[in-house]
Formats: structure tokens, sequence, C-alpha cells
């Protein structure tokens, strides 16, 4: 018997009617449930094929648990190993040189020194900062935003030199960006499963959350439908991202990847059309029932996997 996992945090329906979905399909020995896990000991198996992870992000113990797994072969979506690594600076590069429109973008010297440094560790630094230059880059208004965690508490849209100084005086020892504004006409969310699947919905990040999706399905123009698909499989296959939301604001005809890694968004029956919702459940049963058949790992990546592979051989002998 194959096995899916689940593991996630403060959701109420997508989890559960995933398990209840794959197991309602009847894929010959193939079954899902809910992970549970405690105090893991370093030899034991977690007992799985493939994994979806929602969670792993805000909890660090079910990472490194995660990651323990994926040395057992388990096939974890999203890698383990890249949980951490996010870094919107990198991606933002790697979108614009895969010839997609991003904002403007400067990664800026944390505000405070890091933790454990002074100013003697920053001697590569130039201060101080050409802010003339940077501003005259980016224009007003502008976002300043974390690089690595988008933290609601310290994302400020700021709109001259004095509004930014004053946010930036707030960010402490967090290394942030600013980035141009997109005036946006119209914004998009592109959930993509597998780096094969799209599905493109209407989304207005200013709401609250429970306005932020359409009510109904909007129609999309085919041509625009086509291009933000094309760009957020781009996206997530340079990325290596298997469920991602990659966001786009359209200005003046033009979309703008805003938003590249997403890996456990919004999926809440309550949240999302139900003609969405349902597509979003049976792509990801469809997409894991695959993966479990093919049981396909990707640890042989990893320089330690190779380093395990020949001390394995090597005990055979």
């Amino acid at each position: 018997m194959k096995k899916i996992g689940i593991m996630y945090g403060m959701e109420s329906s997508f989890p559960l009617d995933l398990v209840e979905n794959i197991n309602m399909r009847r894929a010959p020995g193939i079954k899902a449930d809910i992970i549970k896990v405690g105090g893991m000991k370093m030899d034991e198996m977690i007992g799985y094929n493939v994994i979806l992870d929602r969670v792993s992000h805000e909890v660090p113990f079910y990472n490194s648990i995660l990651k323990m797994a994926v040395v057992e072969g388990v096939r974890v979506i999203n890698n383990p190993f890249w949980n951490k690594a996010h870094d919107n600076f990198f991606n933002n590069v790697i979108a614009s040189r895969l010839k997609i429109n991003v904002p403007k973008t400067v990664i800026l010297p944390t505000k405070e020194h890091p933790p454990g440094t002074t100013g003697d560790t920053m001697k590569n630094l130039i201060y101080p900062l050409n802010w003339d230059e940077i501003f005259e880059y980016v224009g007003f208004p502008a976002f300043i935003k974390p690089n690595v965690d988008n933290t609601s508490h310290i994302f400020f849209k700021v709109y001259n030199p004095a509004e930014f100084f004053s946010a930036y005086d707030l960010t402490g020892n967090t290394v942030m960006l600013l980035q141009e504004s997109i005036e946006y006409e119209e914004f998009y969310r592109c959930y993509v499963i597998g780096q094969k699947n799209v599905i493109t919905m209407n989304y207005d990040p200013i709401k609250p959350k429970h306005l932020r999706f359409s009510a109904k399905p909007l129609p999309i123009p085919e041509k625009l439908k086509v291009r933000l698909e094309e760009m957020s499989l781009k996206i997530c296959s340079a990325l290596g991202f298997d469920f991602n939301v990659v966001e786009f604001a359209v200005r003046d005809g033009i979309p703008y990847a805003v938003e590249f890694i997403n890996t456990a968004p919004t999926a809440d029956k309550s949240f999302l059309h139900e003609d969405y919702y349902n597509r979003l459940l049976g792509i990801t049963s469809d997409f894991l029932i695959e993966q479990a058949k093919l049981r396909k790992s990707r640890a042989s990546h990893y320089t330690w996997f190779k380093l395990l592979s020949k001390e394995k051989k090597s005990k055979k002998k």
C-alpha cells in the first residue's frame, strides 16, 4: 500500500477534503491520510511515499522531520531543503533574467546591525547609501518589505523619502527590499500544481481577506490568461516549486509578477469559489496520486544522497 500524507496548519477544509477526495477515487493500492508525528527517533521511518507540506514553513520541528523523510526517499512537496531559502530579491533577479516583467527592486542593508555584529563587521558596506540614486531608480509610490518573509507588520507602502525613512527606522535587523509599486488595473493569482497545471483567479490583495477572491469566476481575456500561465510555469520550474502561487499585477495591459513564493496559499472553501475550489482539489489529488505511483524522490539531487548510496553499497560487499 502506497501512502500519501498531508501536513497542514490553520486550515479547515482543503487538507481534509483532499484526503477524502484521494481515497474516494479508489486509486488501487494508494491511501491518503493526515500525518501525525511526535518526538521522532533518528532511525525511525515516517512510512509515506508522498507528502504534501502546507505548514513546515511555520513549524521548524516539522521541517526537520520532512528533511529526514527525503533521506528515506519520500517525495516531499515542496522541497523542505528549499523551505528556508526563500529570497525575494533573488527571485526577482531570476524572473527578470527569464524576460518576465517584475517591479524595480533594490535590496537594502539592515537598519540595525545583525545579531552578534558591530560596525567593524560591515567593512564591505558603502555608507551612507546613495539614497537619491535608489529613489530615482525605484520611484514612488513604493513598497518596503522583508526580503525573506512577507511579514505584514513590517510591510509598508511609502509615497516619498520622508515616509520611507520613517518606515525603514522600524525594520530593525530584518533585510528589506524597496520595490516599485505597480499601480494596477487588474490583479491575478495563479495556483501552480506540479509545474504543469495552472488555475488563474481574479484577486485583490488590498481588500479584506474574505473579499479578495471574486464571488464568482470572472472572464479573463484568453491571450492574457495564456501569458499568465506561461509565466507562472516558467517561474515555478526555475525555482523548483510543485505547489505554489504566483501573483500578477496588470498595469497598462502589461502583467508584472509581484509575488513569487506562496507554497501554502489560501485554499479554504470559505474563500474560493466552488468551481475554483473543486478544480484545485481535483488537480492536486491527481498530482499526488501520480507522484505516489512514480515514487519519484529528489534525494538523488543531493550530495549527501550520493554519499549514503556509496555507504550502502560498501556494506553489501
